[in-house]
């Protein structure tokens, strides 16, 4: 998945290693739109959604649209299955924070999204400065809210690895903090704790998530984004209190 090879990575299985390097389903985006409120899901492989094709934003999709919220999600990349109505999106696989980095102002400039969805370190974990990714998470953050300081930007911790957990928890353990920095600078940042949804055993491979696993994250994203009004407008019928906006429990945003 990493594009920097590390001693434990062979413990990797092959198919994933192949995966980032060769994304299966993907192709530049087809720039479908309904019109609705501009979502930007962002990150690696597992937001384009190796091992399922869409991954997470097959389940997110149809909630919302179960919902009845009218939302369209952007990026330059395009791939996912029919039941996908809108394919999409900016995961780009086997990408660490710092090629995100290099292109997400270019990518705001001409999506200009309201919403993010940003789920990125996993190829850092195993590259060859881990210590450093939550530096560079903060310095990502940074450019987008620069580039998009009125875009609701969700920032989730990242889903477990078959191996390497302790450098994983590390990472995560600095999130909350970087986040609520920006918080306490007034920019419109919510943590989303995507962590702790899962399990290794929800993964296909070790690295990406299988079916179910998707599943599971395509529920935090749900919960953190209804617990941020406005973030996803508003369902297009009114409400009588049973609807899409009910008190369920939703994922910590801070």
């Amino acid at each position: 998945m990493a594009r920097t090879r590390h001693p434990l990575a062979v413990l990797i299985p092959l198919v994933a290693f192949l995966a980032v390097l060769v994304p299966l389903g993907a192709g530049p985006a087809h720039a479908e739109s309904n019109g609705g409120v501009k979502v930007m899901p962002l990150g690696d492989s597992i937001t384009d959604g190796f091992n399922v094709p869409g991954g997470y934003r097959v389940g997110l999709w149809q909630k919302l649209t179960a919902g009845r919220y009218k939302v369209d999600f952007v990026g330059s990349l395009f791939n996912g299955p029919s039941g996908l109505g809108d394919h999409d999106h900016e995961g780009h696989s086997g990408w660490t924070i710092q090629q995100i980095d290099d292109n997400v102002v270019n990518w705001l400039r001409t999506q200009n999204p309201h919403t993010i969805l940003l789920h990125i370190g996993t190829n850092d974990i195993y590259g060859s400065n881990p210590a450093g990714a939550p530096a560079r998470l903060s310095t990502l953050i940074d450019h987008i809210t620069a580039q998009a300081p009125n875009a609701e930007l969700f920032v989730a911790t990242i889903t477990p690895l078959g191996f390497m957990d302790s450098t994983v928890r590390a990472y995560n353990a600095a999130i909350p903090g970087i986040v609520q920095s920006k918080v306490n600078a007034g920019k419109r940042v919510h943590l989303v704790d995507m962590y702790s949804a899962l399990t290794p055993a929800d993964l296909a491979d070790g690295v990406h998530p299988n079916a179910g696993g998707y599943d599971k994250m395509a529920d935090v994203w749900w919960r953190a984004l209804r617990s941020v009004p406005g973030s996803i407008g508003n369902p297009t019928f009114a409400t009588t209190g049973s609807g899409a906006h009910g008190n369920g429990s939703a994922a910590r945003a801070a």
